[in-house]
């Protein structure tokens, strides 16, 4: 049985939401400077932030390979986040592998490695706030984290959940109705609608996913227009930061 209230009969969610409402969100570009790249996602109560390095020289020689680069990542969680994710997390906990492996999976496809053969391109994902949606909030970073670290990429990658309440599809679960619903999980590439990650860990009638398929494409359209805008407005201030210093660097007569 239920721990909450999924429905209650105004149609609205334990947080107020409507069935097919998104969780507030905020993106943020360059949010480690030490990195090549970086971002942060804030998606309702669940922060991640992504880290990129390189692409640069493999530290494995041996896992390089001379066509394309190599693509790596690493999954952790802060401390003060473990309450809500689960206690004891470490690197190698096997929930944070599976997300690591659903990240690099997502991404190989989309990231046009041939670019850069021989090379490494290493992805640092943490976790600093989890209520829900951990995977997708993680690819929307790590999508902004890539761009901002000058990856060619094919396309935006959004990612969003989508669950079933009985019948009634529920787009962008926070954590209880995670616990309590039958989930999937949808990366795409919103300028074609192919889908780069469909992930679920629980039975679904085919008729239902693909319903739940399809929402959740029409819903990552809605996500990459919000990181598209993020990303032309910092693109703008860094352009006019340029200006500005070029102005002032010019030798006066």
């Amino acid at each position: 049985m239920s721990r909450i209230e999924i429905l209650n009969l105004a149609g609205l969610r334990h947080d107020n939401r409507r069935p097919y409402e998104l969780r507030a969100c905020a993106f943020t570009l360059a949010a480690h400077p030490q990195a090549d790249g970086s971002a942060g996602a804030t998606q309702g109560l669940t922060h991640v932030q992504a880290s990129v390095y390189g692409p640069r020289e493999p530290r494995q020689r041996s896992g390089a390979a001379h066509d394309h680069a190599v693509v790596s990542v690493e999954v952790g969680v802060a401390p003060w986040a473990q309450g809500a994710f689960g206690r004891g997390k470490s690197r190698g906990d096997k929930r944070l592998v599976e997300i690591a492996a659903a990240i690099r999976q997502t991404f190989e496809p989309v990231i046009q490695l041939q670019l850069y053969p021989r090379s490494e391109i290493a992805i640092h994902v943490q976790v600093l706030q989890a209520d829900g949606g951990i995977l997708p909030t993680a690819i929307n970073a790590v999508t902004l984290a890539l761009i901002d670290a000058g990856v060619a990429l094919l396309d935006y990658v959004a990612a969003v959940s989508v669950g079933l309440h009985l019948k009634q599809a529920l787009l962008d679960l926070s954590a209880p109705e995670e616990s309590d619903l039958p989930a999937l999980v949808v990366a795409s590439l919103p300028s074609s609608g192919k889908v780069t990650l469909a992930q679920m860990e629980t039975r679904l009638h085919v008729d239902r996913f693909e319903d739940m398929l399809r929402l959740g494409v029409d819903a990552c359209a809605v996500i990459k227009g919000e990181m598209e805008r993020v990303v032309k407005a910092h693109t703008r201030s860094v352009v006019e930061r340029m200006g500005a210093a070029t102005v002032v660097a010019q030798p006066q007569d």
